[in-house]
């Protein structure tokens, strides 16, 4: 039998995007048609509340290269990228957001790099155009930061707009850590990997899907799932807490006697301290916490994300390498089209 398999997959994650879904579309049409080879565009609806099911729904009723997964509810840009991935067949896999702030016109430039011989493509954020002052401090900020105290060379300024082959797929799709950070995971993967410079241009329409609160929550995924320092830095801490406490001794002590026992009269002193040494503890019960509740998520083995209904897909995503690894739970019907054949890396 003949592979009808794809040669490229994109997979753009969908939430709340009714005025962009058009125009990405024929910007990618426009783009991959232009190569000359066979591609699919796959639209993970995350739960949206607007149009946007509608509409990627009736891209693929007019286009056989556009398939669509619906969630049965909103499990975050980073389920939905993974639930792309699952469903990908294509040599290379593209990962674009909706909001068209990423070109597509640049995923041309990521296929020379791919067939060049590099297993990762990504792109590098030159300038952000129309974010705020914050934003453009905070993002610089966390990039940084992750850089430097995660064991993983993740190169800083890029997002998830990248292009990965077949191979380093199959290895992303071995790993279900339900606490995603998708650019760290295919850093940690390895293989070549290369960066192409872009200038981010401003949202084309609706509204920022990661507000401080979730920039917040994606930093602290990103940190934890990487790093181990904010525990070790408990160490450092106490260490100086504890040569602070034996050198006040003597202090102390050298004080009285100069002075006096009134010099140290009173109890604002231990409050001041107890309330100090009260705030160090929680601070560093909160850095725990987040990685115990990882632990939790992790023991409790639940799918990734639940699919309401697929249109243009096969009955089930490629098979994932490690087979007692659950994949998603599917509230689908099965549909009438045959699997997609998958050749061997």
């Amino acid at each position: 039998m003949k592979s009808t398999r794809p040669r490229y997959s994109i997979v753009a994650p969908i939430y709340n995007e009714e005025g962009n879904i058009e125009l990405l579309y024929q910007r990618i049409h426009k783009v991959m048609e232009s190569t000359g080879e066979s591609w699919e565009l796959i639209m993970v609806n995350d739960g949206s509340r607007d149009r946007s099911p509608e509409l990627i729904d009736a891209l693929a009723d007019r286009d056989p290269h556009v398939k669509t997964i619906h969630f049965a509810r909103n499990f975050g840009h980073q389920t939905a990228v993974t639930a792309g991935i699952d469903h990908a067949s294509g040599e290379a896999v593209i990962l674009i957001d909706a909001d068209l702030q990423d070109p597509p016109e640049l995923i041309l430039e990521m296929i020379e790099r791919w067939k060049a011989g590099y297993q990762v493509v990504y792109a590098i954020r030159s300038e952000r155009k129309g974010e705020s002052w914050f934003k453009l401090m905070t993002a610089k900020l966390f990039y940084r930061v992750i850089y430097r105290i995660t064991d993983v060379d993740i190169p800083v300024d890029t997002g998830d707009f990248r292009l990965m082959d077949e191979r380093v797929v199959a290895i992303l799709r071995q790993m279900r850590e339900h606490n995603r950070f998708i650019r760290g995971m295919t850093s940690w993967i390895g293989f070549k990997q290369t960066g192409v410079y872009y200038v981010r241009d401003v949202r084309h329409s609706g509204e920022t899907k990661y507000p401080l609160r979730k920039m917040i929550r994606f930093a602290l995924d990103a940190i934890t799932s990487f790093s181990y320092f904010p525990l070790q830095i408990m160490v450092y801490v106490a260490a100086v807490l504890g040569v602070l406490a034996l050198l006040a001794i003597p202090v102390v002590a050298l004080l009285r006697l100069a002075f006096g026992t009134e010099f140290f009269g009173g109890q604002a002193t231990t409050i001041i301290l107890l309330l100090l040494m009260s705030s160090f503890q929680l601070f560093f019960l909160f850095i725990l916490g987040q990685y115990v509740a990882r632990i939790y998520d992790e023991t409790r083995d639940r799918p990734l994300y639940v699919i309401a209904h697929r249109r243009g897909l096969s009955d089930a995503p490629p098979a994932l390498s490690r087979t007692n690894l659950p994949q998603s739970s599917d509230l689908s019907p099965a549909p009438e089209s045959t699997p997609v054949e998958r050749q061997t890396p």
